[in-house]
């Protein structure tokens, strides 16, 4: 593909995920051209084809797939246990593939998208965004400068407070669907585990239903990482009170951040990438790093540009060019494995 032809791009759905974490990279990125998108809910409809002038607006998934031959790349924005035979048709049909987390619903399920990709050629890339997220990145120059010592501890906290929401199909899908907390908002915390750490196992998992309906809603995973490091991962959609983010411990000093990377936010507010500000964190808001009781006590520390641009940069980079996926989907087939075995712990504890 010429450097100066845009990758012709297709998204497979337009709520939350397609409307803010992908069309706006789409859009604002040269590289791309949106082209497709499906959605069958005639609010949608006319949010996309206002916020999207330049793309066609398609009812059913099956409708942009019919199509695929017409793309370069589809994004599945879907619900996971649509993302098998979605991607499968997108691969299948000649484009590469993005496609969003919770990637699918089983490790079979993602072994049989792997092959599907090898042997037809096509890039199958799995949307781990929170890789970018501000607060991540300066952890992992932490590491890198080795400002923290050998790491011990990683604990990471993404939770939230709502009531039930009927309609949205995190409330009604089972877990085998690929639904839960612990797939949903877990599949970025395992990822960002794994990628700092390495390879793990788990320890254990406490996975249960606080809100009522089909699926967890509050979770926690301790990870025994290869390295030595101990990961423990809490997610809640039942928390009225929710801990730091992120709180790292090493044999020279510590790091904690409270709050959630503002990228999501912004987006939400229609401030796309290239906004004034996107992806800043105000010093207010700068995690603290150092040693309770210490001469030097704790400092802010300068929280690390938010860049979820990067990532489609390097899809770009992927489908042009060949070069390394920023997110290989055999790290997802993992964070869908230690899912799975989590799951199958916290049902043997409930047995017990």
């Amino acid at each position: 593909m010429s450097s100066s032809t845009p990758i012709r791009t297709g998204i497979i759905g337009y709520g939350l995920s397609g409307r803010v974490f992908h069309a706006p990279f789409i859009e604002t990125n040269a590289d791309f051209s949106l082209d497709l998108i499906a959605t069958g809910n005639a609010d949608r409809q006319a949010q996309a084809r206002a916020n999207h002038p330049g793309a066609t607006i398609v009812d059913t998934p099956e409708a942009l797939l019919e199509r695929v031959g017409e793309l370069d790349l589809v994004i599945l924005a879907s619900p996971p246990q649509a993302h098998l035979a979605q991607g499968l048709a997108a691969l299948e049909g000649g484009a590469a593939v993005v496609v969003d987390k919770p990637f699918v619903p089983s490790v079979l399920d993602a072994k049989k998208l792997i092959a599907a990709s090898e042997e037809a050629g096509n890039a199958l890339i799995v949307f781990q965004n929170r890789r970018w997220d501000g607060d991540f990145l300066t952890i992992k120059k932490l590491i890198a400068e080795d400002a923290l010592g050998t790491v011990h501890r990683f604990e990471s906290t993404f939770e939230r407070w709502g009531r039930p929401k009927p309609g949205l199909w995190q409330e009604t899908t089972t877990i085998e669907q690929g639904a839960g907390i612990t797939f949903d908002l877990g599949s970025h915390l395992i990822d960002q585990a794994l990628h700092l750490f390495g390879p793990a196992t788990v320890e254990q998992a406490e996975l249960r239903v606080v809100r009522g309906g089909v699926s967890e809603d509050d979770s926690f995973i301790s990870l025994l990482h290869t390295s030595g490091v101990r990961s423990h991962l809490t997610m809640s959609r039942a928390a009225a009170q929710s801990g730091p983010r992120f709180r790292v411990l090493g044999d020279k000093s510590g790091y904690s951040v409270h709050g959630l990377d503002n990228q999501e936010a912004a987006l939400k507010e229609g401030r796309w990438p290239g906004s004034e500000g996107y992806g800043v964190t105000p010093p207010a808001d700068w995690g603290m790093l150092g040693i309770d009781g210490s001469e030097e006590g704790l400092a802010a520390y300068p929280t690390s540009l938010g860049a979820y641009p990067e990532f489609y940069a390097g899809v770009a980079a992927t489908v042009r060019d060949g070069a390394p996926s920023p997110v290989d989907p055999r790290d997802s087939l993992e964070v869908v494995r230690i899912i799975q075995r989590a799951q199958e712990i916290a049902a043997s504890a409930q047995q017990l």
